[in-house]
């Protein structure tokens, strides 16, 4: 046995599925540091069973999915699938080749696979385990794997021999089974309890028990009378019942003969109501026509008297005559005021003269003023400043001049600014231009030819659309027809077959029996009928051979399958064909039939047999008319519409179905039609394949022109943008030097305003210098006086205002007084116009209502003559309807007596239905009684306790056993006496008064008594299989510990020898042996390791050098494998720390085991390669995923010769 191959998918650095093929002898897996080649044993172990995540070399089990990269997303699972060569049968399975998969999610969900079936962790370690491979993995030294050896335990080396001996599965087994009998024990002790408590609890229920056998045999008297009571009153009850029904029957006789003379009661009065009501539209009609004549002479008068009153309105003349002023009059006052309005205006001109004048001389008067009030302010401030002193004079005048210095800097500066902006203005606006130009004389076509273009291409796929929509519809609606002209020759093609005796006829003999007949047949179109008629039922007919015909009519007559009518192929006397009338003309008007069928070969004999000497007329006139003219031959003639006429009668009418014929040609035209349609739907397919296309040339070239728009677009924006940005910067300097302007222009305003204080204060230091020193303050008269000059002034301008406004106020005054008399004239003129046309309108129309007058009066006299007639008419009608009505009345009273005696029966039967119902309700109720209380059905009761039945008689001596010995309807076995009903009331009484004395009785005493028991027997009976069973588990318990005893003696002795001798090899002079903690205890003693070097003392192997313990444990796990060789071995790295001498000790012990067992081994020294069978070449990509290749090394001659492989995953 050994390991052919390994796949791994998702497992650490494994992302893809990777395989490793392995071949016996020693398999090398080598690569740098961190490239996964450890991943390659943990995947080995893993599989194989092992369960702890830091063996694994992590912090949970989650840990060995693969985690992702940077380039890599994390996976979902990882899998590991293991194929071991089981040729050698060292596997206790019967396959040669054994596959052990294990899958696990990241959900936390996990697989376990032997030859894909699905199984469980522990079977894949019991499989294992019999070949030496068990959980504690010693076939398998990973990196630390040597360091566990080297700090195990003794009890734990014992393990590592016990497991290569196969016998650590029997110590766990042995091991869980003590565990298990010691948790059983706990129970046993419980079911011990449980059986002690059970065997206290049965002597009370038995007692119980036995009250409850006594209340059985109570409750069977208490039963037994009761079902008998209660078939007694159920028996009552029903020849009650029976009695009700009679009479119920009785009831409903007269109730019938009562109904029936009631029905014709009702009919006279149905009658009378009919003759009534017929009568009642002539008197209504008489009625409203009096009514109508009375309202038309009404009508008439009114329209009379209406007329007389218009014409008398219309004759006063002096109605709407105008009452107003003169026109004239108004008019002269008019013209009388437009004179005073012109002397007024005059008047107003004057006044404006004389404002004019005021206001110059308030001017006057006030710039005299002011004047002087500027001067008397002047004296006044030199004044005060001669007094406040010249050196502040001075300081302002310094003061001034230093800001209007500092104003000219400023404005010269703020020139400066306005020049460098515009300036910049002139760049920006000659870049502006360029760019203009050179937008103008760009090449390609302007935006507004492309989106013309495109609105062009858009209305193009518009029309597409709308050509292809229509198309469309027209291909939906072809499939619409052709799919019911389908429908529609399956219908008529599955109605040509109908299920009668021809149908079983053709299934029972289909090489017999052809068609129907008329298959055969071709009728021209509008002859079907015709045709149809003629051959009547032979158009149906199937069509056999005549040697055939009587065996099937025997068949279709034992069978009782109705009519059939069968035509001979060959016909009897085939020699005598119909004669078809060529030479002689069919009859005026006529068709000869056979002209109008078309018959298939073989059947025109046939035809001319059944056709001969017919003709086909269009109407049945014609048809007589050809028996008048035609010659003797002619036997019968048919119509079109399916008459047929012979010299002895006609036959005709319509058909309850159309013959096969008819719809034989249906189907022919359906199937014509049907061609037609589906090739138009071809030809519309191949319009609308036309259109799509159409449409999508359309929308492509839409979509060329939607770009080349857009781009233009883009084009068009970009520069705008630029354009954009330019203006900006335009409007950006021509804002900064309009605002530089504005500023310069403040600051010349702010040194003209400085240059005028300047002024000021240097006048006014000079009036100061200049000035006289004198205290005397000026005269202020003057300056009044001008003040009042002004004021007067002021009021002579506003009496000139108040004047000129009155005078126009009076002026607009007079101007709507003359406007308002004009309008006035205007108004009355036209309101004489309108009374004269009015007085002429009222003539006319008075003249119309005197011809009304009269007219109206002629009517009314008709209509009274009229209504005179109308009144008699309606007086005859009325008496009539009384007559009727009065028949009605005593019609009425003999159905209304009729139906009284109904009532009264219907009552009866009400109460009758009422007491039937109560009856039965308590029936029904004694019923339910016995099917709740008793568990019988009424039936049953009746038959088995009813009164005719005998009352069963104890026996004083055996009434206790002989009540249990029922028959199988449960009536006691005893003889009986007749059914008294007051003795089985007492008897009732009786078991009730005894069942009350038994007291609370457990009526599931008996049934738990007996469960009771037979638990007690149950547990009694389990409780001494599980000591036996204890026993014997502790028998085969010893058996087992002897034999590993045994096998663990020699597996130690066998590993202590080997140890020697390893020892020896790997540490020449040294001495190494395997000493047992517990001799004496063979089961479960342990085992020390004594390791002396060559010139060393020590034998603790934590005085050895780090090498040293390395080669120490290597020596061990060396012997084990020799002493009880494993299939194969798994090694990571033990020889790291070796140097090259042990190095080379230990590749020699690796060529002895590679005799045996398989060795795959992870190494980094080159020696160790040397002697490998296979290479595996294991590295890390950028993308942080491992990537393996193989190669095979072959021996020949010393030499070795490598064949590369491709990569077995690529990663």
């Amino acid at each position: 046995m050994h390991l052919k191959s390994l796949t791994v998918r998702g497992f650490k650095s494994f992302a893809s599925a990777t395989s490793f093929e392995f071949e016996p002898g020693v398999t090398a897996v080598v690569g740098p540091n961190g490239s996964g080649k450890s991943n390659v044993v943990d995947a080995l172990a893993w599989v194989m069973g092992e369960q702890g995540a830091k063996t694994l070399r992590g912090g949970k089990m989650e840990d060995v999915i693969f985690a992702g990269t940077s380039g890599r997303p994390p996976l979902g699972r990882a899998q590991v699938t293991l194929t071991i060569d089981n040729s050698d049968g060292a596997l206790p399975i019967e396959y040669s080749e054994v596959t052990i998969s294990r899958t696990l999610f990241r959900a936390g969900g996990s697989e376990y696979a032997i030859n894909g079936d699905q199984c469980r962790l522990l079977d894949i370690q019991e499989l294992l385990s019999d070949s030496g491979l068990g959980r504690e993995m010693h076939v398998i030294i990973g990196q630390g794997q040597l360091d566990r050896v080297l700090h195990a335990t003794a009890e734990d080396r014992r393990g590592f021999i016990e497991e290569a001996a196969g016998i650590l599965k029997h110590r766990r087994r042995k091991e869980k089974t003590l565990r298990k009998l010691d948790a059983m024990q706990a129970n046993v002790q419980r079911l011990d309890d449980l059986t002690g408590e059970i065997r206290r609890q049965l002597t009370p229920l038995g007692k119980q028990a036995a009250v409850a056998r006594r209340a059985q045999s109570v409750q069977f008297d208490l039963r037994d009378a009761k079902s008998r009571l209660l078939a007694d009153d159920l028996v009552t009850l029903r020849v009650g019942q029976e009695r009700d029904a009679h009479a119920r029957a009785e009831r409903e006789e007269k109730q019938a003969r009562l109904g029936a003379d009631a029905q014709r009661a009702r009919h006279e009065v149905a009658r009378l109501e009919v003759e009534a009501a017929a009568a009642t539209p002539a008197q209504n009609a008489a009625r409203d026509l009096v009514y109508a004549l009375s309202s038309a002479v009404e009508r008439f008068r009114s329209l009379g008297q209406l007329a007389e009153e218009r014409v008398r309105l219309l004759g006063r003349h002096d109605d709407g005559a105008p009452s107003g002023h003169d026109p004239d009059d108004l008019r002269e006052q008019a013209d009388e005021l437009s004179e005073e309005l012109e002397e007024l205006q005059e008047q107003n001109e004057d006044f404006a003269d004389a404002l004019d004048e005021a206001i110059a001389a308030r001017g006057a008067a006030e710039e005299s003023a002011a004047a002087e009030e500027q001067r008397l302010t002047t004296v006044l401030r030199a004044a005060a400043d001669r007094r406040e002193g010249l050196a502040r004079l001075a300081g302002q005048v310094a003061a001034a001049r230093s800001r209007v210095e500092a104003a000219e800097g400023e404005r010269d500066r703020l020139r400066a600014t306005v020049a460098d902006a515009r300036e910049r203005r002139d760049q920006a606006q000659q870049e502006y231009t360029v760019l203009e130009q050179r937008l103008a004389h760009t090449d390609g076509e302007p935006v507004d030819a492309l989106e013309a273009a495109h609105r062009e291409a858009v209305d193009h796929v518009d029309a597409a659309k709308a050509a292809a929509q229509q198309v469309q519809k027209e291909s939906r609606d072809a499939y619409g027809a052709r799919s019911g002209l389908q429908a529609r020759v399956d219908t008529l093609t599955a109605s040509l077959h109908r299920a009668d005796a021809s149908e079983v006829v053709a299934r029972r003999w289909p090489d017999t029996v052809g068609p129907r007949f008329s298959a055969h047949l071709r009728v021209e179109p509008g002859y079907e009928q015709a045709i149809a008629a003629v051959l009547g039922p032979f158009a149906e007919a199937l069509t056999v051979s005549s040697g055939e015909a009587p065996k099937i009519l025997d068949f279709v007559v034992a069978e009782d399958l109705g009519r059939l009518h069968v035509i001979h192929t060959i016909p009897l006397g085939a020699g005598a064909s119909g004669e078809h009338p060529e030479s002689v003309p069919p009859p005026e008007g006529c068709t000869w039939a056979l002209d109008a069928v078309e018959a298939a070969e073989g059947f025109s004999a046939i035809v001319a047999q059944l056709l001969s000497s017919t003709a086909i007329a269009h109407d049945v006139a014609t048809a007589y008319a050809a028996f008048s003219t035609a010659n003797s031959r002619l036997r019968q003639v048919a119509t079109t519409g399916g008459v047929v006429v012979t010299r002895t009668g006609i036959e005709g009418g319509t058909p309850q179905a159309p013959s096969l014929l008819e719809q034989q040609a249906l189907v022919e035209a359906a199937r014509e039609e049907l061609q037609a349609a589906a090739a138009r739907e071809e030809r519309v397919s191949a319009d609308l394949d036309a259109a799509r296309e159409a449409l999508r040339s359309a929308e492509e070239s839409e979509h060329q022109a939607r770009q080349a728009h857009r781009e233009a677009e883009h084009r068009n924006a970009h520069a705008s943008r630029q354009l954009a940005l330019l203006t900006a910067r335009l409007q950006q300097a021509d804002a900064e030097a309009e605002r530089a302007e504005h500023q310069a222009e403040r600051a010349q305003e702010q040194i003209a305003a400085e240059l005028q204080t300047l002024e000021g204060v240097a006048a006014r230091l000079d009036a100061a210098q200049t000035a006289p020193e004198d205290d005397e303050e000026p005269s202020s008269e003057e300056r009044d006086r001008l003040n009042a000059v002004a004021a007067a002034a002021r009021q002579r301008e506003v009496e000139a205002r108040l004047a000129l406004r009155s005078s126009e106020e009076r002026a607009a005054n007079l101007n709507g007084r003359i406007q308002s008399l004009r309008r006035a004239a205007e108004t009355e003129q036209r309101a004489r116009v309108e009374a004269e046309r009015r007085a002429r309108q009222r003539a006319i129309h008075a003249e119309a209502a005197r011809a009304v007058v009269a007219a109206a009066h002629e009517a009314a006299g008709v209509a009274d003559r009229s209504l005179a007639r109308a009144r008699h008419d309606l007086a005859e009608a009325e008496a009539e309807r009384t007559r009727l009505e009065a028949e009605l009345g005593d019609a009425r009273k003999v159905a209304s007596h009729l139906d009284e005696e109904l009532r009264v029966l219907a009552d009866r039967a009400h109460q009758e239905e009422m007491a039937h119902a109560e009856h039965r309700l308590r029936i029904e109720a004694v019923e339910n009684k016995a099917v709740e209380e008793l568990g019988l059905t009424p039936e049953h009761l009746v038959e088995h306790f009813g009164p005719d039945q005998p009352v069963p008689v104890p026996d004083d001596d055996q009434w206790a056993e002989l009540r249990q010995e029922v028959d199988e309807h449960g009536q006691p076995l005893t003889a009986g006496k007749p059914y008294d009903r007051s003795e089985q009331r007492k008897r009732l009484k009786q078991a009730e008064k005894d069942l009350a004395s038994l007291g609370k009785v457990n009526p599931l005493a008996l049934e738990e008594f007996a469960a009771l028991e037979e638990r007690h027997k149950f547990l009694v009976e389990q409780l001494e299989d599980l000591n036996s069973s204890r026993r014997d588990l502790l028998e085969i318990i010893k058996d087992v510990d002897e034999h590993v005893e045994t096998v663990f003696a020699e597996a130690f002795e066998d590993t202590r020898l080997q140890f020697e001798r390893v020892f020896g090899r790997l540490f020449p002079g040294g001495e190494g042996r395997l000493v047992l903690t517990a001799p004496e205890d063979m089961l479960n003693t342990g085992i020390e390791v004594e390791a002396r070097p060559a010139g060393k003392k020590v034998k603790r192997l934590s005085l050895l050098s780090g090498g040293e313990r390395s080669l120490t444990a290597v020596a061990l796990l060396v012997a084990i494998f020799k002493a009880r060789p494993s299939p194969f071995y798994v090694m990571d790295e033990v020889e790291a720390a070796l140097d090259d001498t042990n190095l080379g000790r230990l590749i020699t012990i690796f060529e002895e085991l590679r005799e045996s067992s398989q060795l795959i081994v992870i190494t980094h020294q080159k020696r160790t390669m040397e002697v490998a069978d296979a290479l595996y070449g294991v590295s890390m990509r950028g993308d942080g995923v491992t990537q393996v290749i193989s190669q095979r090394l072959e021996r020949v001659s010393g030499a070795s010769s490598a064949s590369d492989s491709e990569p077995s995953a690529a990663t």
